[in-house]
C-alpha cells in the first residue's frame, strides 16, 4: 500500500528536504572531519606504544644479560 499526499504536503516536504540537505551535508562533513582526526590520534598512540614496548624488551634484554654474565664466571678452555 501506497500512501498518496495532498500536493500542498509534498510540496511542504520537499522543501523541508531541500532545507536539510545542506545540514546533512554538513553533519557528514564533521563526522568525516573527527573520524580522521581519531585515526590520526590513534597511529599516534599506536606508534608510541610500540615503541615503547620496544625499548622495554631491549631494557629487559641488557638487564638479563648483564644478570646472566656477573652470575656465571667464564670458564677457561682447556687443551
Amino acid at each position: 500500500m501506497t500512501q498518496r499526499h495532498s500536493r500542498p504536503r509534498q510540496q511542504a516536504e520537499i522543501a523541508f528536504k531541500k532545507l536539510q540537505a545542506p545540514v546533512i551535508a554538513s553533519d557528514l562533513d564533521e563526522h568525516d572531519r573527527q573520524a580522521e582526526a581519531r585515526d590520526e590520534k590513534t597511529a599516534q598512540l599506536r606508534a608510541a606504544r610500540l615503541a615503547k614496548e620496544l625499548a622495554d624488551r631491549t631494557s629487559a634484554a641488557a638487564a638479563l644479560i648483564a644478570r646472566r654474565s656477573v652470575r656465571t664466571p667464564p670458564t677457561l678452555a682447556t687443551d
